[in-house]
């Protein structure tokens, strides 16, 4: 390849960069735009925003409206929207993300889905460290003594839950605790964005999980991180917490979620 050839493949086309600005504007609006707005939001002269505005509408991707003058999302958007959303692998692309957080932790991370008696596990890697015992995948979780049954006990709408933790309580697999105590916990992981427990499910194991958030629709996964008890010491936990929320949100983004003002 030429220098000339490498050169433009590293600038890319500024033009493309500009339209797809005049996108992410109409995007963050959350509703139909004037052009006054589009062009503050991309920071763009409002003549060079009606350009591309222009452009786009041409191609489908922007359409304004007759009446009102305002611009919004065009049917060719709309369509690349829904294809894109019918292509996803929330699972497949959540678990592109995981050996990265075992080899930056040293410690064993899942992924689980909610099924239709719980969280079912359906990834499993292997840390550094070993476990007393390994969960395997398939297996569903406990709602109160999981981290990951936490999480989507605290994500999930009760109509959803309730019906399990009441299935659970009869095999044995809920707590002692009570229906405050229960509350409290699902108030105390919507507001920190994570769960711990230890030994709940497998004695001597500790872990750490977080919600990974979907586009529109369908329901969280949660990715997790378990270690030794005898290694989960505060500083660690703090350290293990913020990589396992960090990982999360990057896969929240990756599969379309974006936190709304």
């Amino acid at each position: 390849m030429a220098a000339e050839d490498v050169d433009d493949a590293r600038q890319g086309i500024q033009s493309v960069e500009n339209a797809m600005t005049v996108l992410l504007a109409l995007e963050e609006g959350l509703g139909p735009m004037t052009l006054t707005q589009i062009s503050a939001a991309c920071a763009m002269a409002p003549s060079k925003a009606h350009r591309y505005l222009v452009s786009l509408a041409r191609v489908g991707l922007v359409s304004k409206s007759r009446s009102s003058g305002l611009y919004d999302m065009g049917p060719s958007m709309r369509r690349l929207g829904a294809e894109s959303l019918r292509r996803m692998d929330e699972v497949g692309l959540a678990s592109e993300y995981l050996p990265e957080l075992r080899d930056r932790t040293g410690h064993a991370v899942n992924l689980a889905v909610w099924g239709d008696h719980g969280p079912v596990i359906v990834r499993w890697d292997y840390g550094s460290y070993a476990l007393p015992i390994t969960v395997r995948v398939g297996a569903t979780m406990p709602l109160l003594s999981s981290s990951v049954g936490r999480v989507y006990l605290a994500s999930l709408p009760a109509a959803i839950t309730d019906p399990v933790l009441a299935s659970q309580a009869e095999t044995a697999e809920r707590s002692d605790l009570t229906d405050g105590e229960i509350e409290a916990v699902k108030a105390e992981v919507r507001r920190e964005g994570f769960a711990v427990t230890s030994g709940g499910v497998l004695p001597g194991v500790s872990s750490v999980a977080a919600p990974v958030f979907p586009a529109v629709g369908a329901l969280p996964l949660v990715v997790a991180l378990a270690l030794p008890t005898r290694q989960a010491t505060q500083e660690t936990l703090a350290g293990l917490i913020e990589e396992v929320r960090a990982t999360a949100a990057a896969i929240s983004a990756e599969i379309g979620h974006r936190t709304r003002p």
